[in-house]
């Protein structure tokens, strides 16, 4: 879920320079619109790592808008006075009326990780307080508030390093708080359950926004751009044109992207391919003889670009087993049958039974993928979809079902080779059609898809592998060693 928050975003100082001013007038007339308008609050949580650039970059929205229309709250210990009511009694005092806004540290997110990264409870009350987080939000949402929620990130290496760099520094250590040194040791313990927090609480009526929090410009242009693209929908208006333009939700906001981090040029020698082919295939036979396997299922899903691979991997993977044990399912446009349904229904009549394995060639991410990129579904729809996705993959996971999914890459120029490869070889023509040249050229529109699907949906649960497949031997056996990892892993798990 933070695959992209850790791969080094960053924004040049003068392209920094050249667009703040723009923006800071944007903001600036949002907020005053808010004001005018005083049709709704905005509330703003802050949350993620310490050291990410939390406070510096409210600091810095203070700055750029007018603080005399924004309210700063931390939540720090509990009072007498508020542990002598309700737990949400602090928060509920503190809501900015409409037309305004509240920036709120320590919020109930902080408070519910704090307790349970430092055991003061069990994951139930965890749980117990998602629920309540996620009803409140709701509510506050009906009652027509916007709320905006940022986590701001660090790798567990970017942390450290900026803890290293700081102790070091005579003139900059002060800033080192003993809550940066405590969050350095539960730094895992953190991560993994505010994953969990996100998982649940990330909703079309109010998502997190992840934020890498190495570098200061890029992390105050991508905090900015979203609260003011926040601000423009509530308010009705169309995003402004302005130098640099304000990137969508999701977007990054620099160059880089997880699919453009890949290394494409991953390959294996035929020798070293056969090799290692026939190694993973004859462990994953093994695997799914093994005992262990009466207790679980096995479901792995394919996505990918075009081309990219897909079938041959499923191939190579099939051809270790009897076929007795595993299934294919090949999804394409939904039948009027499935069409009377909700859209999770017909994926749900496929889930294998204990000691089997279903292989889904393209999958329920469709609904992120094509259907959000092509339009059969409205934005409400698909950013809903982020978190019943979320919550379907749990559900199987905590019935025994090991999920392993799959997202395939190739580059442009390799994908267009094997297009026209396929145009020229006789039995390969059926699989080249006008779509998918139409595809093509909504390239990027797709890769940014991709990139938010990952975002939200790579979870500890149910984490995605992207595979490099420009060379498809390399692809075939990263897929199946993946499998056999995340068999051999689920087995020790319940030997514990």
């Amino acid at each position: 879920m933070f695959e992209s928050a850790e791969i080094g975003h960053s924004i040049d100082k003068d392209i920094y320079d050249a667009e703040v001013p723009a923006l800071r007038e944007a903001l600036l007339e949002a907020q005053y619109e808010l004001k005018q308008q005083a049709r709704f609050p905005v509330i703003v949580l802050i949350n993620g790592i310490e050291g990410a650039g939390k406070g510096e970059t409210v600091k810095l929205l203070n700055e750029w808008m007018d603080p005399r229309l924004i309210e700063v709250r931390t939540f720090d210990q509990q009072t007498d006075e508020e542990l002598a009511r309700p737990p949400a009694w602090r928060y509920w005092r503190a809501l900015p009326p409409k037309g305004r806004m509240g920036v709120f540290f320590g919020n109930w997110y902080s408070q519910m990780l704090e307790g349970r990264v430092h055991g003061e409870f069990k994951d139930a009350v965890l749980d117990q307080a998602i629920v309540g987080a996620e009803r409140l939000e709701q509510m506050l949402c009906d009652e027509g508030a916007l709320i905006i929620k940022f986590w701001f990130h660090l790798s567990k290496k970017q942390m450290k390093a900026r803890l290293k760099a700081l102790k070091h520094d005579p003139l900059h250590n002060w800033r080192i708080s003993p809550l940066d040194w405590q969050q350095s040791e539960t730094y895992d313990r953190f991560v993994r359950f505010g994953e969990r927090v996100l998982r649940r609480t990330s909703r079309d009526y109010a998502p997190w926004h992840v934020v890498e929090g190495v570098d200061p410009h890029y992390r105050s242009l991508a905090v900015g751009r979203i609260l003011l693209e926040s601000l423009q929908a509530a308010l009705g208006n169309k995003p402004r044109k302005h130098e640099g333009n304000v990137a969508p939700l999701g977007r990054s906001i620099d160059d880089k992207s997880l699919l453009g981090a890949l290394d494409m040029t991953l390959r294996l020698d035929k020798h070293d391919y056969e090799e290692q082919l026939v190694t993973e295939q004859a462990r994953l036979a093994g695997l799914l003889r093994n005992k262990h396997m009466a207790r679980h299922a096995l479901v792995a899903v394919f996505e990918g670009n075009d081309a990219a691979g897909k079938g041959g991997a499923i191939r190579r993977v099939a051809a270790a087993l009897d076929p007795r044990q595993y299934r294919i399912v090949p999804i394409a446009a939904p039948t009027e049958e499935e069409r009377a349904q909700p859209y999770l229904w017909r994926f749900w009549r496929h889930i294998p039974a204990r000691g089997k394995f279903t292989i889904f060639d393209r999958s329920w991410y469709g609904r992120v993928l094509v259907e959000r990129v092509e339009g059969f579904c409205s934005p409400a729809d698909w950013m809903r979809a982020y978190g019943e996705i979320n919550d379907f993959e749990e559900q199987l996971r905590n019935a025994g079902v090991v999920v392993v999914k799959f997202w395939l890459a190739i580059d442009q120029q390799t994908q267009l080779e094997r297009f026209e490869e396929r145009e020229q070889i006789p039995f390969k023509r059926y699989k080249i059609t006008e779509e998918d040249w139409r595809n093509r050229d909504k390239w990027d529109v797709y890769s940014e898809a991709v990139g938010d699907m990952v975002d939200r949906t790579s979870t500890e649960i149910a984490p995605w592998t992207l595979v490099e497949a420009n060379d498809k031997r390399w692809a075939r056996v990263k897929v199946l060693r993946t499998i056999n990892q995340a068999l051999e892993a689920a087995f020790a798990k319940h030997k514990k």
